[in-house]
């Protein structure tokens, strides 16, 4: 990023929040929305109501406070605005949208949502909230397109608890995968380009989504575990019977069926594995008219540390619905495409603020988070239109991870660049 272009950002941040104005009936609330939107885009160490509140020069977080909680605004008004302002500016009929959850560990019962549940920040159990996120892939950049609060079977069957929270009454349980749903059905409802769906295997295991992307005809490529019921190639002597995904990997091994193939260009060079695949049927799931079900193995291209100090190849096994065809080669790249919504995670609660807040309320959560959404499209919107000037295909946002795919299980580092918003 040149000096011009980051000095720039600030005219332009400007003419985005003054164009989502309308949005607020009066003055103050409008001012408290461009003070919160350019606080989340600064260089603050952390990013609550208190640290906001004196960058913006207000004497407490009380202002803030208010916007998120009491002012009379909608939140899902402006998640349509970040929505239409990414398709605008972003989109791709190439594009991939990629759904995952990301966590927030709180304190206490209170906040809406919290309960001790599997939190993939720690790989643990933890007190958190869950958000399920739909991130937006195309080849000029990515960011969030969605998001839904995950309330546990905890909070929903407590309707008080709920009330208490300002959960509307119509909020009932749904899975995450029935979340994603929802999600996606609105981006297809909306008109969004693009032609793949990714997901890890919490996603790729639920029958009821596949369904939903086969009724569709979308194609995906979804992580699936290898338990997965599939029925693959014919049996051969000395070969066991296909009953689940895992079956396949001694197929690949004894027929010696891997190939080194790049899932693309990581900021360390093409990132390879080997792979090997297999034409598979769904038992009593058919794909789309005119498509078909592959199943693609993952294998590191050399022996790895294990859990339990044991020594062997890392493998990952993928869904694919595509039509027949499709070269696999294509399948192979969205797959890597994945792990583009946990570099969104990483950035947006390192530095939009997406997992810094201090509010409890089902509004406040939804008014928080959908700010912090519009703040990581505009970091995106600015990175494609002002590309590197020396041309490198790897521009950095500020704080943009640089280590390997974080599917790889490498932990993602970033660090907070030069803010143009101090």
């Amino acid at each position: 990023m040149s000096a011009e272009h980051v000095e720039g950002w600030a005219e332009e941040l400007a003419a985005l929040t003054e164009g989502l104005g309308y949005l607020f009936a009066r003055p103050e609330p409008r001012e408290v929305f461009a003070d919160l939107i350019e606080g989340l885009l600064s260089d603050l160490g952390r990013k609550n109501g208190w640290t906001m509140a004196g960058r913006a020069g207000h004497a407490t977080p009380h202002r803030i406070q208010k916007f998120l909680g009491e002012a009379s605004w909608s939140a899902d008004a402006l998640l349509a605005e970040v929505q239409a302002y990414v398709a605008g500016e972003l989109g791709d009929r190439g594009a991939t949208l990629v759904l995952d959850d990301t966590q927030v560990i709180k304190k206490g019962d209170k906040s809406v949502g919290v309960a001790y549940q599997h939190c993939g920040t720690t790989g643990d159990v933890r007190n958190c909230q869950v958000m399920v996120m739909l991130t937006y892939a195309a080849a000029s950049g990515h960011t969030f397109y969605d998001r839904r609060l995950y309330l546990p079977g905890s909070w929903t069957g407590e309707r008080e608890r709920c009330r208490a929270a300002g959960v509307p009454d119509e909020v009932a349980f749904a899975t995450k995968p029935q979340l994603g749903i929802a999600m996606l059905a609105g981006a297809v409802a909306g008109g969004l380009p693009f032609s793949w769906v990714a997901a890890d295997a919490d996603y790729g295991k639920d029958p009821a989504l596949r369904s939903w992307l086969h009724e569709q005809k979308i194609r995906y490529v979804l992580a699936v575990p290898v338990t997965l019921p599939v029925q693959g190639p014919p049996g051969k002597p000395r070969l066991p019977k296909v009953a689940a995904a895992g079956d396949l990997l001694h197929y690949a091994t004894a027929r010696d069926r891997w190939e080194r193939r790049s899932q693309g260009e990581g900021s360390k060079g093409q990132r390879s594995y080997d792979w090997a695949w297999f034409e598979v049927t769904l038992p009593g799931q058919m794909p789309a008219d005119g498509f078909a079900h592959r199943l693609l193995i993952r294998r590191s291209t050399e022996k790895k540390q294990l859990a339990g100090g044991r020594v062997d190849f890392e493998y990952a096994y993928f869904l694919v619905h595509a039509p027949a065809v499709d070269p696999v080669t294509e399948a192979i790249v969205r797959a890597g495409v994945r792990w583009k919504i946990e570099e969104n995670n990483e950035l947006a609660k390192q530095i939009t603020g997406l997992g810094q807040y201090q509010v409890r309320r089902w509004t406040s959560w939804h008014r928080h988070v959908t700010c912090a959404m519009l703040a990581l499209a505009f970091l995106t919107v600015q990175r494609a239109h002002h590309p590197d000037p020396e041309g490198e295909a790897a521009a950095e946002l500020p704080g943009q991870p640089t280590g390997p795919d974080p599917a790889e299980g490498e932990k993602v580092q970033a660090t907070a660049g030069r803010s143009a918003f101090r």
